[in-house]
């Protein structure tokens, strides 16, 4: 079964563009979220397996509306919520003190 990610050979989908000496980061936060992905590897939270798993488990729609770097803050959450280490009020902003 092949999901969102696996389009190699699906019609309707554009030829991709390639910039000529195109930067590994485009805005900061990429970076930052590459940073932390590698930390929370690198410290055993999760492996690169589940984290790819994160990513192809996007639904498609939100797959297909996400940059690439999006898609691995995504991932990023789910997995954090999924291991314990925060809960998706935490990610999102909405902890409330009281």
């Amino acid at each position: 079964m092949s999901r969102i990610n696996d389009v190699g050979g699906m019609e309707g989908f554009p030829p991709i563009f390639v910039e000529p000496d195109e930067p590994p980061f485009h805005s900061d936060w990429e970076a930052h979220v590459f940073a932390l992905n590698s930390a929370l590897i690198r410290q055993g939270i999760y492996n690169l397996d589940e984290f790819r798993d994160a990513v192809e488990s996007i639904p498609p729609g939100e797959f297909l509306a996400a940059s690439y770097y999006e898609r691995w803050f995504m991932a990023i959450s789910a997995l954090l919520v999924r291991k314990g280490v925060a809960t998706a009020e935490e990610i999102s902003g909405e902890v409330h003190e009281g």
